[in-house]
C-alpha cells in the first residue's frame, strides 16, 4: 500500500478511537487537514474551534470560514485573552508558551462544558525541528497531536489536503501576527492591527508569501525568494513603500534574504564571537 495512504488511514483510525474531539483550528494547512480528518472520522462528534484575538490575522479567519463552510465541519469561534497576560505582552522568547497556555485553557473549559473527550492540535513532524515553546503548553494541558502520532510531515499534509480538495493545500506557511514583532519589543493591539493591514496590502499587490516584521517605525518586508526579482522593479518598490506608509510605518525596507520561517528566532542562536 502507498505509505502516505497508510498514514492517512492510521490517522482516521487514531481519531475514530477518541470518541469526541475539539480541534484547535486556525484555518492554516495543518489544522485544516486535522479538522477535515476529524470530521470524516467522527462526524458531529468533532468540533473545530477558532480562537479570536488581536493576533489572529483577518486572512486566516477568511480561510477558516471558507473551509468549514465548504466541507460542513462543525465550528465555532471563541475569545482568548492572551493580551491580558503581562508575560505575553512583554514578548519574551517563549511568548508562544503563554499564548498556547491561554488557548488550551479556553479549549479545555469548552471541552468540559460540551462533554468532549479531548482537545487536539495540528503539530506535525516538521514542527519538532524548530523552537516551539507552545509544545510545552500542549504537553502540560494533555492536548493530543494526532498528525505527529502517525508521523505526518508538512509536505505530506499538503499532499493529502490536495487530494481532499482543501483550499489550504498550497497555502503559504502561517503564524500569528505577534510572531512579526522581535522578542523584547512589547506586543500591542495597535502593532498587530498595523501588521495585519500591511500584509493584506501587500497581498493585494499580488505577493503570496508575505511577512511584515515590525521594528518600531521600520517595516521589514520578507517575500518568498521566487517573488523577490519582480519586487525589485522600481515601480513595484514604490507601490510597496506607499502601501506601508499608508498604514503608519515611517520607513520601509525589503529583506534581501527573503522569507524564512521563524526568522526572528535567528537571534536566539547567534554565537558570541570568540574571546581574543
Amino acid at each position: 500500500m502507498d505509505p502516505l495512504q497508510t498514514k492517512a488511514d492510521a490517522l482516521l483510525a487514531n481519531l475514530s478511537r477518541r470518541g469526541s474531539l475539539i480541534v484547535a483550528y486556525s484555518g492554516g494547512v495543518d489544522s485544516s487537514y486535522l479538522a477535515y480528518a476529524a470530521h470524516r472520522a467522527l462526524g458531529e462528534r468533532s468540533l473545530a474551534v477558532t480562537a479570536e484575538s488581536p493576533s489572529y490575522p483577518r486572512s486566516h479567519r477568511r480561510m477558516a470560514e471558507e473551509v468549514v463552510r465548504r466541507f460542513g465541519i462543525p465550528h465555532r469561534f471563541v475569545k482568548t485573552h492572551e493580551m491580558e497576560s503581562p508575560d505575553y505582552v512583554r514578548n519574551p522568547s517563549n511568548r508562544c508558551y503563554f499564548c498556547k497556555s491561554e488557548l488550551f485553557d479556553v479549549l479545555e473549559g469548552l471541552r468540559r462544558e460540551l462533554d468532549y473527550d479531548a482537545v487536539t492540535y495540528g503539530l506535525n513532524t516538521d514542527d519538532t525541528h524548530d523552537f516551539r515553546p507552545g509544545q510545552q503548553a500542549a504537553e502540560e494541558h494533555r492536548v493530543l497531536s494526532p498528525l505527529l502520532e502517525v508521523g505526518l510531515s508538512k509536505r505530506e499534509i499538503r499532499e493529502l489536503s490536495r487530494e481532499a480538495g482543501l483550499p489550504t493545500a498550497d497555502l503559504p506557511a502561517s503564524a500569528c501576527l505577534s510572531s512579526r514583532i522581535p522578542y523584547g519589543m512589547e506586543v500591542t493591539p495597535e502593532k498587530l492591527r498595523q501588521i495585519d493591514r500591511a500584509e493584506d496590502a501587500l497581498r493585494e499587490l499580488g505577493y503570496r508569501q508575505v511577512r511584515v516584521r515590525h521594528h518600531g517605525d521600520l517595516a521589514r518586508i520578507e517575500l518568498s525568494p521566487d517573488e523577490l526579482p519582480r519586487a525589485l522593479d522600481p515601480e513595484r518598490l514604490r507601490c510597496m513603500s506607499r502601501a506601508l506608509h499608508e498604514v503608519g510605518f515611517r520607513w520601509v525596507s525589503l529583506d534581501l534574504d527573503g522569507y524564512r520561517t521563524g526568522s526572528l528566532n535567528e537571534v536566539l542562536f547567534i554565537q558570541p564571537p570568540p574571546e581574543r
